[in-house]
């Protein structure tokens, strides 16, 4: 970047964080907490996301007669279907986190040859899922960018909270470095 542009992206001026009482009650550490479970969270959601995608991709070729569900079914049988959300609905709205599809219903459903109303039907559904889980992924995304906000704000406000982060021995190392500093 030039010199001088520090606040400036290509989509114009940065904005800089503000606090938001929304996260009062957290400390700094369970901030971190909860943006790490909304990061693991939105993986998760973008992981069964794809795996809809490549079902229904399986089924519409199914429809002309090409790739099998039974291979797909072999290769994600280790994935368990997850749709619980845990701490993610103690911060915020829950109106903001729209429901999640019953994935593991929608699993179990297989395509049948020679039924196009049926197979038609499924494609509908997992058309429909995919489009909840998109939704749901996009609310964690804003989840994540305000948690990450929060953070900067905080730490603008007092850096030494960076120092919360570090592990024992590093923390140790840097206030040592620190006291050199002011020496």
């Amino acid at each position: 970047m030039r010199a001088g542009s520090e606040n400036v992206s290509r989509s114009g001026p940065r904005r800089t964080p503000e606090r938001s009482s929304d996260y009062d009650h957290l400390s700094i550490g369970d901030l971190r907490i909860y943006r790490t479970q909304l990061a693991e969270e939105e993986n998760r959601v973008s992981y069964w996301r794809r795996i809809i995608q490549a079902r229904l991709d399986v089924v519409r070729a199914g429809e002309s007669g090409g790739a099998r569900v039974e291979n797909l079914r072999t290769v994600l049988a280790e994935a368990r279907v997850e749709t619980g959300r845990r701490v993610l609905m103690t911060l915020g709205a829950s109106e903001e986190i729209p429901p999640l599809p019953d994935l593991a219903t929608l699993w179990e459903r297989e395509p049948v040859p020679n039924d196009p109303d049926h197979n038609e039907n499924l494609t509908r559904e997992l058309a429909a899922a995919e489009v909840q889980l998109s939704a749901y992924r996009a609310a964690l995304h804003r989840r994540i960018s305000a948690s990450t906000d929060e953070l900067i704000a905080r730490y603008r406000e007092d850096p030494g909270l960076c120092m919360l982060a570090l592990p024992a021995d590093q923390k140790e190392a840097a206030s040592r470095r620190a006291l050199a500093d002011r020496r």
